[in-house]
């Protein structure tokens, strides 16, 4: 059998922690700013008025009397052309466009 020189096992332990260690913080979310968390805070308060049905689901014309940039994207964000959009959904989507920015 062939000895594994212990550089190469140092190297390769080393790899699969800092493998591990980054996983584990790229899934869980990293401390809000202030900022961040004012805007959500408002964009839930802004949902909770618009959803006058308090279904959890905003429709295109609840959007437009009270969400206008909803509105204007709501297409983009009814992912699953469902007729309406949810709250998760409208994070997500502001979510992935700042990320654009």
């Amino acid at each position: 059998m062939q000895k594994i020189p212990r550089a190469c096992v140092a190297g390769i332990l080393g790899f699969t922690i800092a493998t591990a260690v980054f996983a584990q913080t790229a899934t869980q979310p990293m401390g809000a700013s202030p900022h961040i968390e004012q805007v959500m805070h408002g964009l839930q308060t802004r949902f909770a008025s618009a959803n006058t049905t308090h279904d959890g689901k905003l429709t295109r014309a609840q959007a437009s009397s009270s969400m206008p940039m909803v509105a204007r994207h709501f297409d983009e964000i009814d992912t699953q052309k469902a007729g309406y959009v949810t709250l998760p959904q409208i994070e997500a989507f502001m979510h992935q466009h700042a990320a654009q920015r």
